[in-house]
């Protein structure tokens, strides 16, 4: 999938953005060779040394009963469509505000379904592309999701033979953006608009994100606090642009195995909360830029279920995010400003976590202008900026 905006002279090739995320089956029969390749990453779901086969296993044993959530959504995942909506509306924005470098078109690049790395990185190459932005679409930075998507993104273009073939930037994390923060506050207006007025301040507010183990918070993840600064400013939004002062907690769902996860679970939050006499819950997915399984089936039905089970009588969900026009121009204007700035990535991706293991972790490949880690600098390491260099250096041979 993918889109472009207005006019630009003929001759010019599309300047790229890359809307990398996990993404999501479209169909059911696609739903187990997702689950493999997401069990058979150790960047997101490590299994130690038995991975290659444990993975698999694994993914075929949880397939049929994860078929069946998707079959109660509709039969596949809908955030290949929402991406590609939003894909559409941020480049025509970018076509107006930035002729310079239009025409602009919008590729998606899943890290578990398709389209996959690959075909994205086929298309841009069958447009005459040369100039990308790899485009994370996880607001805030885990080293599990968008650094898993960077690293495997520049895996395969050693692979497929691109060495060379694009010159990239990134937008690794968009946490604190005024109108991704603007446009979440509109969607849980909208939430607490599905109450009645007189019961609207008695609402708890219940901001869930998708967990991580805790093996990487120890590393110094960094995706836990910004999910954190992103509720504040939210919540700040909310009380001072919308005049909304409720009561809200953060809670962390979707966990996967026995290992410990960041807490307190989406499900013990609902639980307290039910106990100690609240009835009326707000459901806010604050990690998550449109409707996938995670929403539509883990709050909408399951926690739906527990909440009602332990007596929450009022539980509602805020729309995502979604076709919402704040987001598309929140899009537009972080990109826009990427690329009239010339800048090559955040202030913070050049620094590893300080519990880093992976080698690979916070490389560039093709960078549009010099770029080395700061743990290379510290170790007077010099980093090669040419393909070649960068692919025997943090790549292997």
């Amino acid at each position: 999938m993918s889109g472009g905006g207005g006019a630009a002279p003929a001759e010019r090739p599309p300047t790229a953005v890359v809307m990398m995320n996990m993404g999501g089956p479209a169909t059911l029969p696609k739903v187990q060779p997702f689950l493999t390749r997401l069990f058979t990453d150790p960047e997101i779901i490590p299994l130690g040394p038995v991975q290659k086969w444990l993975g698999p296993y694994i993914a075929k044993r949880r397939t049929p009963s994860i078929q069946e959530q998707y079959a109660s959504i509709g039969g596949g995942s809908p955030i290949g469509m929402w991406t590609d909506k939003q894909g559409e509306a941020m480049c025509k924005h970018l076509d107006e505000a930035c002729p310079e470098t239009a025409p602009h078109k919008h590729y998606i690049c899943f890290r578990y379904a398709e389209p996959l790395s690959e075909d994205c990185l086929a298309a841009m190459k069958a447009d005459g592309v040369t100039r990308a932005v790899a485009f994370s679409q996880y607001p805030q930075w885990s080293c599990t999701t968008s650094g898993s998507s960077y690293n495997h993104l520049w895996r395969e273009i050693k692979r497929l033979g691109l060495g060379g073939a694009f010159a990239w930037s990134i937008i690794d994390r968009w946490f604190a953006h005024p109108g991704f923060i603007a446009a979440v506050s509109k969607r849980i207006t909208m939430g607490l608009e599905q109450f009645e007025e007189a019961d609207r301040d008695k609402v708890a507010i219940v901001f869930t994100a998708h967990s991580v183990p805790m093996k990487v918070v120890y590393r110094g993840d960094a995706y836990v606090n910004e999910v954190a600064a992103t509720v504040a400013k939210v919540m700040a939004e909310l009380r001072d642009a919308r005049g909304v002062a409720n009561r809200h907690v953060m809670a962390w769902q979707s966990k996967v195995g026995y290992l410990p996860w960041m807490g307190p679970s989406t499900s013990n939050v609902l639980e307290g909360l039910a106990g100690q006499g609240h009835k009326h819950v707000l459901l806010v997915p604050i990690a998550f830029t449109s409707d996938h399984v995670e929403t539509l089936y883990e709050i909408d039905v399951e926690y739906r279920e527990e909440a009602e089970a332990h007596g929450i009588t009022h539980f509602k969900r805020s729309p995502s995010l979604n076709d919402e026009p704040l987001l598309a121009e929140a899009f537009a204007d972080i990109v826009g400003k990427h690329l009239k700035s010339g800048e090559l990535h955040t202030p913070s991706y050049a620094l590893n976590c300080s519990g880093c293991i992976n080698p690979t972790c916070r490389s560039i490949m093709d960078p549009i202008k010099p770029y080395s880690r700061m743990r290379d600098d510290a170790q007077g390491i010099e980093t090669p900026q040419h393909v070649e260099g960068l692919q025997r250096s943090n790549f292997g041979e």
